[in-house]
């Protein structure tokens, strides 16, 4: 069953990144000006290296939680807000100071991982 999760989530996931960013992506142009990246529309292939990513991260959460004994919906939603804070936020904060990424983009992708990683609790806890 945790494989069923996990792949549901990572197509809801990758749904629902793909909405964040057609949303976030005026904010950030507007705040950045020219300093924004145009991203265009992404190719195929891209997608389905995204979706397969999401997928990595999906199994590799499942796996976290069933080894700490945190499958359940409760416990699925504190690891995600662990792990976002432990991962991509840590990552995203040295960006900003060691890489001259703009806080703004940087905000922008913490909410998707924000978004990706509870949406993947959420699947997992349920579906477990």
């Amino acid at each position: 069953m945790i494989a069923l999760g996990v792949a549901v989530a990572a197509v809801a996931a990758f749904v629902l990144s793909s909405v964040y960013y057609v949303v976030t992506t005026p904010l950030e142009q507007r705040a950045l000006g020219d300093r924004a990246l145009d991203r265009g529309r992404p190719a195929p292939w891209k997608a389905v290296t995204e979706l397969a990513r999401t997928v990595v991260v999906g199994a590799g959460f499942a796996w976290i939680a069933a080894q700490a004994g945190m499958l359940t919906l409760p416990s699925a939603l504190l690891l995600a807000l662990v792990l976002w804070a432990a991962f991509p936020l840590v990552l995203l904060t040295g960006s900003i100071i060691w890489e001259r990424v703009p806080w703004q983009t940087a905000a922008i992708h913490s909410g998707d991982w924000l978004l990706k990683l509870l949406l993947i609790a959420l699947a997992v806890g349920l579906i477990h």
